[in-house]
């Protein structure tokens, strides 16, 4: 490592994953139900359900495993308890995840961009599965490049959090270092969901 481009200290790196129910008509819109950070090494520092603030249509529970129980009063927090403990959490902090701009457009809340790693849009991770310009998936990423299965049957907030920043340790050094030199080594997210970073 070139000591003029040092890796920032660990304790600044958080993993976030969200979970979704779906709302409205055939319920095709996304509404946070289950939302996990960790830190640096995996370890949990908040997972909770939440309560939903419209009317369920799709549980998604073939996907999500999550049930209507789950989400009722003393299993859930509430939406904007929540959203007022991750603002809270992350401010200040370097957010690593996969397709955290889906996450952070249900949580509401925007991030500095220059404060987020996504493994989704890192191009060396494409580079190695031959998919330049294409958003690969979690579970594809962790099987291809750590040879480890996740979400085997359902979809997990807190083990997708995990597996985003143990892909993102396993490059961390060489990914601050470009970020360090300026030379920004991911994609950009799309347009339609700039209003999630700052």
């Amino acid at each position: 490592m070139d000591p003029k481009y040092p890796v920032p200290s660990p304790e600044l790196f958080l993993g976030l994953a969200c979970t979704c129910v779906g709302c409205g008509p055939g319920g095709s819109t996304s509404m946070l139900a289950r939302v996990a950070i960790v830190d640096y090494r995996g370890q949990e520092i908040f997972c909770t359900y939440v309560q939903p603030t419209l009317t369920v249509s799709d549980y998604r529970t073939g996907t999500t495993g999550i049930e209507a129980a789950n989400l009722q009063p003393g299993n859930a927090k509430t939406f904007p308890e929540v959203q007022s403990q991750v603002a809270r959490l992350i401010q200040g902090k370097i957010l690593v995840g996969h397709a955290l701009w889906q996450d952070l457009s249900v949580l509401g809340i925007p991030h500095p961009a220059v404060a987020t790693r996504d493994v989704a849009l890192y191009q060396p991770f494409r580079n190695a599965l031959r998919t330049p310009n294409q958003v690969i998936g979690l579970q594809t990423l962790m099987w291809h490049l750590m040879r480890r299965r996740i979400q085997d049957g359902k979809i997990c907030a807190l083990e997708n959090a995990r597996a985003a920043i143990d892909l993102y340790r396993s490059q961390g050094t060489e990914w601050e270092t470009l970020v360090s030199k300026g030379q920004w080594p991911c994609h950009l997210p799309p347009s339609t969901f700039s209003r999630c970073y700052v």
